[in-house]
């Protein structure tokens, strides 16, 4: 075939395989290919699942045949290894869960497969999504295609990297503090959380209930509303989910401006810190401009309590994880390993079941939460994370959306930051308070510093999604930025790490 099909977009791909141009088989093999072909450089995948893909590209040819295909028929997706699925391991890249098999599939994986996509593999993560790097792995590193040498990002590493390397069109992560967005980012691809509510966390194995969101990486703004339409949506498993109108993104983008006339952009003088690398601000100066040219209207505007949002942060985070961690105790399911007496099996399982970056979590939520520290820390959190809503919220009353850099820094060396947990926990600086309000954020290529893939990032208000698809789809066709990618490039110019 003259046609590399792994750098394709999704929604080219669509398009040519409703023109039978070549079938979801060919499509999926070639994925499969590169997978096979990458993987001992790149360890995006934790599980690769070549039976099921090509039996679901088989089944999505019929359909497609049948005139029955959707818009997600026939295209490879990557799972983030933390969503539930009945067909393949799901570990959350954890001692505590080799091997175990989940006995229903996450919404979002059952409305995937409703649609016909096709599931290539499990991806690479921390350790129960807790980590900036993918360093956090119980089973190894994920290396970012761009330089096999730095990190991807984290926690949805080997998801960000499964899509910039071309082993899948789309994928799938979570975002609990910058997940999507800051991997999405550092792999040069398009990372997008949805507000809190807006897709079903049925499935999803929890770190921090009030914070966590499921969302797509995609090469483009319009693979990305593709995907998120075809996850989004009430779920009665959910109590959290939100009954609200999906809105037909992907068709009201191609409905969009070409401009941003009328638009009104936020930056906030509180994101103007010391600690940004001089390209990243570069590079994100530069997209203002462009944004201006545009049309939009750049207004500044205040958000006061955002510099409270990381250490809030890393009290209700580790206090939410400490209660949903509580349920592997060796009992249930997952690992279990024997000792003379039952508490001696339970701290044996935990202890040689979870990695230090989760025990590090575990004990800081766990002291959070203690009798005599509960008000202190977890209760005087809660109430700074309402300032820090309250501030977005009249951030909005004057603007449409409001855009800063996703990390302070490009992509930095595997093994540099390991030590120093408290410049790890830096990396999501910008990322975290659209989780401390449950705001929609999403993550665009910018321009490059050292070589590396530069990101900028826009929050909108809670639910319009939209606003933000359209500032960031407009931005991005009128820059070529996204369409430098290792995905567009043969596999033998990945240095090998």
């Amino acid at each position: 075939m003259s046609v590399d099909l792994t750098s394709l977009t999704a929604s080219e791909a669509r398009r040519r395989l409703d023109l039978r141009e070549f079938s979801a088989e060919e499509l999926v093999q070639e994925h499969l290919e590169r997978i096979d072909e990458l993987e001992p450089r790149v360890h995006a995948f934790i599980t690769v699942m070549h039976q099921v893909a090509r039996q679901q590209a088989r089944e999505a040819d019929k359909r497609i045949a049948r005139g029955e295909g959707t818009v997600l028929t026939g295209i490879p997706v990557a799972l983030k290894d933390i969503l539930c699925t009945t067909d393949a391991p799901t570990t959350a890249a954890s001692r505590m869960l080799e091997g175990y098999r989940s006995v229903y599939d996450a919404t979002v994986v059952k409305r995937l497969r409703e649609q016909g996509a096709i599931f290539v593999g499990k991806t690479n993560t921390d350790e129960f999504a807790m980590g900036s790097s993918t360093e956090n792995s119980a089973f190894f590193t994920t290396r970012n295609p761009w330089d096999l040498n730095r990190v991807p990002g984290g926690s949805s590493g080997g998801s960000s990297a499964a899509v910039a390397a071309g082993e899948a069109m789309l994928s799938l992560g979570s975002d609990t503090g910058g997940s999507i967005r800051q991997p999405g980012g550092f792999c040069g691809v398009i990372g997008m959380k949805p507000t809190y509510g807006r897709v079903s966390r049925f499935g999803l194995i929890a770190f921090a209930s009030s914070l966590d969101q499921i969302g797509p990486f995609a090469r483009t703004v319009r693979d990305a509303a593709m995907m998120l339409e075809a996850i989004s949506g009430v779920d009665s498993n959910d109590s959290t989910s939100v009954d609200l109108p999906v809105p037909a993104y992907s068709s009201l983008l191609d409905r969009a401006a070409g401009d941003l006339r009328g638009v009104k952009v936020g930056v906030a003088r509180e994101y103007q810190i010391d600690g940004v690398a001089p390209g990243v601000q570069h590079a994100v100066d530069a997209a203002v401009e462009d944004l201006k040219r545009l049309g939009a209207e750049i207004i500044d505007v205040s958000l006061p309590h955002t510099k409270y949002a990381l250490a809030t942060y890393y009290i209700v985070a580790p206090a939410e994880a400490s209660a949903n961690l509580a349920r592997f105790d060796g009992v249930k399911y997952g690992l279990s390993l024997e000792a003379d007496t039952l508490l001696e099996s339970y701290m044996r399982t935990r202890g040689e079941g979870f990695g230090p970056e989760v025990k590090r979590r575990i004990m800081l939520g766990t002291y959070a939460l203690s009798s005599g520290y509960y008000d202190a820390y977890y209760v005087k959190a809660q109430k700074v994370r309402t300032l820090i809503k309250r501030d977005f919220d009249e951030a909005f009353e004057k603007v449409d959306v409001i855009v800063t850099p996703t990390s302070p820094t490009v992509a930095f060396a595997v093994g540099e930051r390991t030590t120093d947990p408290i410049q790890m926990y830096l990396s999501d600086i910008f990322t975290i308070p659209a989780n401390m309000a449950g705001i929609p954020g999403i993550a665009v290529p910018c321009g490059f510093s050292d070589g590396m893939p530069v990101s900028l990032q826009f929050m909108g208000r809670a639910f319009d999604e939209m606003g933000i698809l359209r500032v960031a789809h407009v931005y991005e066709q009128a820059t070529t930025w996204h369409s430098e990618n290792p995905a567009f490039v043969s596999s033998e110019s990945m240095e090998t790490a």
